[in-house]
């Protein structure tokens, strides 16, 4: 698949190592707000690029996505339903992670999880609303065994705990 104005589309690998390269770029001062807003905007219109976006942003240390650029938000916006779909399904997977991190006791681990899935409630409240209330209403209603969500919490095989756990991440999205 290729991207007319930018050639070939990177897989999820090459897309992790170029929002990589561009967050410690933007870090580092070399790239404005504007470059890296129009940059990823490139990456996470398809899949792979989106999913190694948000690999390296969202559990990176650095400070991107707790001071999100307001151009880097209108393109994370103009993405559509792919990136919110996206942002649901890591607040969903990490929040579950924390409960596991800590009933086995890894309290890194379990950091990472909670600023991953902090991370994604704050960008689900800055993607387009609607979008969100339909993406995350369908994740509750995969918590309660119904729906399309309820296969992709099987798959994953998380219990009880981890299910109500992220029942209650969806709801905290619209406090």
């Amino acid at each position: 698949m290729t991207d007319a104005a930018s050639g070939p589309l990177p897989d999820f690998r090459g897309a992790m190592a170029l929002a990589s390269t561009w967050i410690a770029q933007w870090e580092a001062e070399e790239l404005s707000d504007e470059v890296l807003a129009e940059r990823v905007g490139g990456l996470v219109r398809h899949l792979d690029g989106a999913r190694g976006f948000f690999v390296v942003a969202l559990s990176g240390e650095g400070p991107l996505m707790d001071r999100l650029p307001e151009v880097l938000v209108q393109q994370l916006r103009a993405a559509g339903e792919g990136v919110v779909d996206l942002s649901v399904r890591n607040l969903a997977m990490s929040t579950a992670m924390v409960v596991q991190h800590g009933a086995e006791g890894r309290p890194e681990q379990q950091l990472v999880s909670r600023r991953i899935a902090l991370r994604s409630t704050e960008l689900l409240r800055l993607l387009e609303p609607l979008l969100v209330k339909q993406r995350l209403e369908q994740l509750l209603e995969g918590t309660r065994g119904q729906g399309e969500d309820q296969a992709f919490l099987e798959r994953w095989g998380y219990d009880d705990t981890q299910i109500q756990a992220i029942a209650e991440a969806a709801q905290a999205v619209a406090e």
